[in-house]
């Protein structure tokens, strides 16, 4: 398992069930059939930023950070107005451009945003690299895009 879809796993229990510790995560994935040790869970709540927070129970639970709960797709879309500056694709590669400062922030959003057509994103400080699974969903991605801006 892909560690992008490992996070998007992990946030989707966090809503379904009450998780007090690592060896939760690690008990929920293994009825799963997923393998994990101890120390990815460790590393991935650190890199989620995930926070416990008072249960109803007494105890303590993993929520996620409320920077996190948050529709990406409002924050992509005011990203996109606001930082935009040019969008261009090739074979399987899509190529945006931003305001100086702003492509790490856009290639994180696009990481979250959990696209399906999306393979990975490369940010640098004014430009994203997007790799898709084919020609023809870097060019859905694009006209995605452009209806945003």
């Amino acid at each position: 398992m892909k560690k992008r879809e490992r996070h998007h796993l992990l946030q989707e229990l966090i809503k379904e069930n009450v998780i007090e510790k690592q060896e939760d995560f690690v008990r929920i994935l293994e009825e799963k059939g997923i393998e994990v040790t101890q120390a990815t869970i460790s590393r991935d709540i650190k890199e989620l930023q995930l926070v416990k927070v008072p249960s109803q129970t007494g105890g303590y639970q993993y929520s996620l950070p409320p920077d996190i709960q948050y529709d990406t797709s409002k924050k992509l879309e005011r990203l996109f107005k606001d930082a935009f500056v040019s969008m261009d694709t090739q074979d399987c590669f899509l190529l945006i451009r931003t305001i100086p400062g702003n492509a790490f922030a856009l290639g994180s959003l696009i990481d979250t945003s959990n696209f399906d057509s999306v393979f990975g994103a490369i940010s640098g400080d004014d430009t994203v690299l997007i790799i898709c699974r084919s020609n023809e969903e870097a060019l859905q991605l694009k006209n995605h895009f452009i209806q945003l801006i």
